[in-house]
């Protein structure tokens, strides 16, 4: 029922719309969003003000390991404009919210989600209607947005959808820098296939229909590939270069692509202003991708000191999750699958440290996948990298550090502007916190009563204060 509204819609005509729809082929699946907005008004912001001052606040801005007390920022039209450190406001008509003293910072960002693919199984993904899928990832991003992150980076899956209605209002959720459908070889990391699938020569697979894989061999069908992708609006380009665990025919120490493919990925995607990330375990799939011109080296905890060192000479970015071997990784049933989590986690404490000693450009993500049981856990995924980090590093490298990790997207950054940082011009996502940041962060693990304020692009999307 609709907070506008005082009756149910169960049986309205909209809804009897959305049912007809949801029976139609995947290429209709974006009519759902619409007729979702247009029998179900979304449920409104806190507060539409465009124009107001959050001060009397402590401050941590997302790059300086510091925290600085009685902060003051001016929000306009989406945008920081103004930040005051220790300083009186100046006589003003705006509007004035007072912090209580709560922390003032970014809005957080994870630089290796799957918004399509976190809230359901992988049997979901191979059978459902796809239409049904973008219904639950439409849930699952108002959830998110809640949980503090602001923004994600998508690495795989028919998200572009889902990011448009988001961008025009239809619902709340985070920013999305969507990749599309995840590029692989033919028995890849991104191949879902059953060996039955391959005799039926002129039919794609239901993964591949759904635009969650797109299976491309040889030097032509990666450019062909990789130029859809940026066709439906890709920010980036994700293709897999090794092995992976939640993959059914990969061992993790396969090299995926040969040089001359990931070239021509490469090479497609610098054409039009982006950049490619590659999915990579070990040091030779790790080491291939960046003599191709790779950028970003997803996951990478089976790597050695060499490979870290080259990692940090040629300036490229380490996107590490922190696959340890506790109640918060994601599920296989598959005893092969659970054999490859085990060999990548026993990786992920020396890649950290690797990463650490060198000094590598390290962002963070969490890359839940198949396993909705873990989504409430996303926040508590930072918080445990605490035990390579000190709490604000941890934090530095949700905003600051992924903000300019998203920035590689160039031309193809759907939203211009500094994210995950607290200075001028910088768009206005913002979170309002309860605890001292340089010892506790544990309002991740508890976004519902420790994050006392969430805003987006200068909506105030959630506020515990009084307004």
């Amino acid at each position: 029922m609709s907070e506008t509204t005082s009756h149910c819609q169960c049986g309205s005509q909209g809804i009897e719309t959305i049912h007809q729809r949801l029976a139609l082929t995947p290429q209709a699946s974006h009519v759902v969003y619409e007729q979702l907005s247009a029998a179900l008004t979304p449920s409104p912001s806190v507060e539409h003000r465009n124009r107001y001052w959050l001060t009397n606040a402590q401050l941590f801005d997302g790059e300086t390991l510091t925290i600085k007390a009685n902060a003051s920022v001016l929000i306009d039209s989406g945008k920081i404009i103004t930040v005051l450190i220790d300083q009186p406001l100046p006589l003003t008509q705006d509007s004035v919210i007072d912090c209580q003293g709560y922390t003032l910072m970014p809005g957080l960002i994870d630089a290796h989600w799957h918004s399509m693919l976190c809230a359901i199984t992988k049997s979901q993904a191979m059978m459902e209607e796809i239409s049904y899928l973008h219904l639950l990832a439409v849930k699952e991003a108002n959830n998110t947005l809640m949980r503090g992150f602001t923004t994600v980076r998508d690495a795989g899956g028919p998200s572009f959808s889902l990011k448009k209605a988001i961008d025009n209002h239809l619902f709340d959720g985070p920013r999305i820098y969507p990749s599309g459908a995840m590029i692989s070889q033919t028995s890849g990391h991104a191949d879902f296939r059953t060996s039955a699938d391959l005799f039926n020569c002129n039919t794609l697979s239901s993964i591949e229909r759904a635009g969650i894989s797109s299976i491309a061999d040889g030097h032509d069908a990666v450019l062909k590939a990789v130029r859809e992708q940026l066709m439906q609006g890709a920010a980036q380009i994700k293709i897999m270069a090794g092995g992976g665990v939640a993959s059914p025919h990969d061992h993790l120490f396969t090299n995926q692509y040969t040089a001359h493919e990931i070239k021509a990925a490469v090479a497609a995607a610098s054409d039009w202003g982006t950049y490619v990330m590659v999915h990579a375990y070990t040091s030779e799939s790790i080491q291939r991708a960046i003599e191709c011109g790779v950028k970003c080296i997803e996951h990478g905890q089976l790597c050695d000191e060499k490979t870290a060192q080259l990692m940090a000479k040629q300036g490229i970015w380490w996107s590490l999750q922190p696959f340890l071997a506790d109640e918060d990784s994601n599920v296989y049933q598959d005893e092969a699958n659970i054999k490859k989590q085990k060999l990548v986690a026993e990786g992920t404490i020396r890649a950290y440290e690797l990463a650490k000693k060198y000094q590598i450009n390290t962002a963070w993500g969490t890359d839940i996948l198949f396993t909705p049981s873990n989504l409430s856990k996303q926040g508590k995924m930072l918080s445990k990298l605490t035990r390579f980090f000190t709490p604000l590093e941890v934090l530095a490298m949700a905003t600051g550090k992924n903000g300019q990790l998203l920035k590689l997207s160039g031309h193809c950054d759907p939203y211009p502007g500094a994210l995950g940082v607290i200075k001028e011009q910088a768009l206005a996502d913002i979170l309002l916190v309860a605890g001292d940041l340089n010892h506790d962060i544990s309002f991740l693990e508890d976004p519902e009563h420790k994050m006392t304020m969430i805003i987006q692009a200068g909506k105030i999307k959630k506020s515990l204060l009084p307004i």
